[in-house]
């Protein structure tokens, strides 16, 4: 048997969730990490939960929102990363 490591998580609400086998319906995890990160989960409990970046440069993903299953699959990102050159 696969040893997986577990992947919880508490939205902003109080709400804990296991993403471990979540479905990743959409995201950006480009690095450097920042605003740009983001991923929409589908739990295989029937929940969404929305994953941002508050702007930390150490983690991708650093919040955790519950959102409707519309709410996922409309999802457009408001931050979009820059190119240095």
């Amino acid at each position: 048997m696969t040893q997986h490591t577990l992947y919880l998580v508490t939205t902003s609400n109080g709400a804990q969730h296991d993403l471990t086998f979540a479905k990743e319906i959409r995201s950006n995890n480009l690095y450097p990490f920042g605003l740009h990160n983001y991923a929409i989960y589908a739990t295989p409990e029937g929940a969404f939960v929305k994953a941002t970046n508050s702007g930390t440069l150490q983690l991708m993903l650093d919040q955790y929102d519950e959102i409707s299953e519309a709410e996922a699959h409309a999802y457009q990102h408001p931050h979009r990363r820059i190119e240095e050159e």
